[in-house]
């Protein structure tokens, strides 16, 4: 028995050191997901998805239960966990388009560039939809290597049984600023960004890096290899996310094989919530109320996950609000890494990892969205709303067979106030009942529509940059 734990103490010794006996920094892979629901998995109380791999992660690991993307949208949010910022603050807003000639200014500082100055080698593996310009592609941001599509997957003509909805012609697949490929079909595609992943970790494992694997799946129109279709009891969602577990599975594998596991952080989460319209090829934001491209719960609260077995301890839930602008400042805490200089909205979230009792670094978080509209305001346990119209099925059921029924579109009239704590699902609107938190959470608002605006409002933000620009020659 002696003998074993000193064998592990010398293991988890030299998974944390260089060979020159120096402490090694920290790993960072980041896993993002498209669209996924806040009940897609085990862990997270899927009745019909098989997830052991991320479970099994769960229960070595740390579950968040109320950690947020910034917004409910896939440009925005990416833009909001690379550099810490509100979108709105930089500029980004919604999803791009092909071709947009918009997206992440090449002046703001990312996670991956960050980590770059400090030694570190940083890859992204899948979708990037922060701008498709040559000087807005990942090597541009800090990326040693890209390898994946530059927007959503569903911006090509290929979508099976209803038909081109966009008609940008076919997806291109890169490799750092060159397209390889043209895709007719992906169902091979989550393997491959799985592989490329697993290459990475084994060549790398000798130095600090950061890994962002941003799978494009679940997003519609879904597709799965041939590994994993039918093997799911929710359907072909419920296949990718199975196909999305096994992925993960294989990066903690990779990382387990190199003696990397116990130095490695790992954060799984997702950019937005489901893409409800679209029904059985969507996912479910339940117990949560509505969905993707709305500033409730269900479009914004995202399953995730801490990994990092030497530094926080596992087999715990944490409840406290957090939000995917505060991974950056995180990482700076955890690695040594000089913070951006320009001004950032997230903050280190460390303490709170580790379970050290401390004040929240946040007073509160503001969920914008749209161009630049302040929707609502999360405090303590309280989420408030303020007047804005929202998409919605009204309860109707969604589409089937990757074909999506439309929204309808409810107007709030007046401010709403729920106490999460008790009403996950937001159903009890206690406005009338606490106004004192009412005129807190107004007197907040108004400060940080100073800071940033406010369109429905009228109200011009101080504090804006302005998002990047194609350069003339970039298409």
């Amino acid at each position: 028995m002696k003998y074993i734990i000193f064998l592990s103490l010398l293991i988890l010794f030299h998974s944390c050191t260089h060979k020159s006996g120096e402490p090694t920094p920290p790993n960072i892979v980041i896993i993002m997901t498209d669209d996924q629901g806040y009940q897609d998995l085990g862990c997270f109380g899927s009745p019909d998805i098989l997830t052991p791999h991320i479970d099994q992660m769960a229960r070595e690991g740390v579950i968040f239960t109320d950690f947020y993307a910034a917004q409910p949208v896939c440009s925005a949010s990416r833009a909001a966990l690379l550099t810490g910022c509100y979108p709105n603050r930089i500029g980004v807003h919604g999803a791009y388009m092909p071709n947009s000639k918009k997206g992440l200014n090449p002046s703001e500082v990312t996670i991956a560039e960050m980590l770059k100055e400090i030694g570190y080698t940083t890859a992204i593996f899948g979708k990037w939809h922060l701008g498709d310009a040559e000087n807005m592609m990942p090597g541009r941001q800090g990326f040693d290597e890209y390898f994946g599509i530059p927007y959503s997957n569903d911006m090509w003509p290929y979508h099976p049984e209803q038909g081109p909805v966009f008609d940008f012609g076919p997806l291109p697949l890169y490799h750092n600023e060159q397209i390889i490929d043209t895709l007719t079909d992906q169902s091979n595609l989550t393997q491959q960004i799985t592989q490329r992943s697993v290459d990475f970790i084994h060549q790398q494992s000798d130095r600090p890096f950061m890994l962002y694997v941003a799978h494009p799946q679940p997003h519609v129109p879904l597709f799965v290899s041939d590994q994993f279709k039918g093997k799911s009891k929710r359907g072909l969602y419920g296949d990718v996310i199975m196909e999305i577990d096994w992925s993960t599975g294989q990066i903690i594998k990779a990382l387990k094989d190199n003696h990397l596991d116990q130095n490695t952080l790992v954060l799984y989460t997702s950019d937005n919530g489901p893409w409800l319209s679209y029904g059985d090829h969507a996912g479910s934001a339940s117990p949560l109320r509505e969905g993707k491209g709305t500033a409730w719960e269900g479009g914004q609260r995202e399953p995730t996950i801490l990994y990092y077995p030497s530094k926080v301890k596992g087999g715990r839930t944490i409840h406290t609000p957090m939000m995917n602008i505060d991974v950056l400042p995180t990482i700076a805490e955890l690695t040594g890494a000089e913070l951006p200089n320009q001004t950032i909205d997230g903050k280190s979230m460390w303490q709170l990892w580790t379970g050290e009792e401390i004040e929240h670094p946040h007073e509160a978080y503001y969920f914008y969205y749209k161009t630049n509209e302040l929707h609502g305001i999360r405090y303590k346990n309280w989420k408030m709303y303020f007047p804005h119209e929202y998409r919605t099925l009204n309860s109707k059921e969604g589409g089937r067979n990757g074909l999506p029924v439309s929204y309808e579109y409810n107007t709030l009239d007046k401010i709403e106030l729920y106490n999460l704590q008790g009403d996950i699902s937001e159903m009890y609107n206690v406005a009338d009942d606490h106004p004192d938190v009412v005129d807190t959470l107004t007197l907040l608002a108004q400060q940080m529509r100073e800071r940033l605006g406010d369109k429905l409002l009228n109200i011009e933000g101080t504090e804006n940059r302005a998002a990047g620009r194609a350069k003339p020659s970039s298409f």
